[in-house]
């Protein structure tokens, strides 16, 4: 009898620490993997086709009605060309070409506002047809029938807001064109990781191009690309250090206070 309520604690406690680890798992994003990890580079992704991802979705966007490639009898050139004999920008699935990314933006903002505002307001009753002399009856103590309202008011508000941001980001990622839409713009995507000692770093780009943009040394700045889709992180030990801990987190977002 005792053995068997030893097992069912046994097995009561065994239940109860699955639930945890499965509730740090889901607030800590997967705990078991970032303590196998301890002591370790962070390991890089494989290189791998962007369409095959769960998360791919191609882009549907507006297009306008067919071109057709108009070709001149005897001609040496054809549409779109740059160059004599060939064309060496990307333009086709597959094909890789340069994003330079040079942000260097300022915004600097400051408002106040004040206001300020004073009214006074002043009223009697001196006759009334004779019944101003009823008024000592409803107010024992007398009253002044010339002056039997008196307020004043005032308000007073005061703002002020200020906002300062500057950003400097320099970097170039190699893209990948995954895909040709009906009208000849292209779409980009393009990941780049590089780890130094534990921390991994890692820049991706995507977005919609057009081939007129590209530079005669196959290159596109960002602010030329259309729904551009820039992110630069990382991880490892020094972005784990520099977050909150999940339970502080959590903290933050149920506390009302």
């Amino acid at each position: 009898m005792a053995r068997s309520r030893i097992h069912r604690s046994f097995r009561l406690a065994l239940t109860g620490a699955a639930l945890m680890g499965s509730v740090s798992l889901a607030g800590c994003g997967n705990m078991i993997d970032r303590v196998a990890e301890i002591g370790k580079e962070p390991s890089m992704d494989p290189i791998e086709n962007p369409q095959k991802d769960p998360n791919y979705q191609p882009v549907s966007l507006p297009m306008p009605s067919p071109m057709a490639d108009v070709r001149q009898p005897n001609s040496l050139w054809r549409q779109g060309s740059r160059a004599f004999f060939k064309d060496q920008r990307a333009g086709k699935i597959g094909d890789i070409l340069t994003v330079v990314i040079e942000i260097d933006d300022q915004a600097k903002l400051d408002n106040k506002t004040g206001q300020t505002r004073d009214g006074s307001n002043s009223a009697g009753l001196d006759n009334l047809l004779g019944y101003e002399t009823m008024l000592k009856d409803i107010f024992p103590d007398g009253i002044d029938a010339g002056n039997l309202v008196n307020s004043d008011s005032k308000s007073t508000t005061s703002g002020s807001g200020t906002v300062d941001r500057s950003e400097a980001i320099k970097l170039r990622v190699a893209a990948v064109i995954t895909q040709v839409l009906p009208n000849g713009n292209m779409v980009l995507q393009g990941t780049q990781q590089v780890r130094v000692n534990y921390e991994l770093r890692q820049l991706t780009v995507g977005g919609v191009i057009r081939p007129e943009d590209i530079s005669n040394v196959n290159e596109i700045n960002y602010d030329k690309i259309a729904e551009a889709r820039i992110a630069y992180g990382g991880k490892g030990t020094l972005s784990d250090v520099q977050q909150p801990r999940f339970g502080q987190q959590v903290y933050d977002i149920f506390f009302p206070f």
